[in-house]
C-alpha cells in the first residue's frame, strides 16, 4: 500500500493524497495530482494540477520540470470524478500552499 499524505486547502478542507508509483498501472479516471517534496514531516507542494484521465500521464511533464529544480520531487494523486470538484480542490490547494510552479505559470 502506498504512503498517504494529508494536504489542507485554504478553505480548511483536508485532502488525502497517495504517493504514485510511476511504473504502476494507472486508472483512466479523473484525478487531482500534486508534485511535492516528501519528508517525514509531510509534503511540500511544488505544483498542483488535475486531469480527466490519470492514465494519460499529463503529470509526467510537470514532474520532469520539477525535478530540474527538486531532484527528489514525487507525484501524489487523489481520484476525483467530476471536473468541478477537481478544479475547486486544485484552486483551494494553490491558495493555501502557493506552489512555485503554479505561481510561475500565472
Amino acid at each position: 500500500m502506498s504512503r498517504q499524505f494529508e494536504l489542507a486547502g485554504k478553505s480548511g478542507a483536508r485532502y488525502r493524497y497517495s504517493a504514485l508509483e510511476e511504473e504502476r498501472f494507472l486508472p483512466p479516471a479523473g484525478a487531482n495530482f500534486v508534485i511535492a517534496r516528501l519528508t517525514k514531516e509531510g509534503a511540500t507542494v511544488i505544483f498542483a494540477g488535475e486531469t480527466d484521465n490519470l492514465a494519460n500521464q499529463v503529470w509526467r511533464q510537470a514532474l520532469e520540470k520539477a525535478r530540474g529544480a527538486y531532484a527528489d520531487a514525487a507525484v501524489l494523486t487523489r481520484l476525483n470524478v467530476t471536473r468541478a470538484v477537481r478544479e475547486a480542490e486544485r484552486v483551494d490547494l494553490i491558495e493555501e500552499h502557493q506552489p512555485p510552479m503554479n505561481l510561475a505559470a500565472r
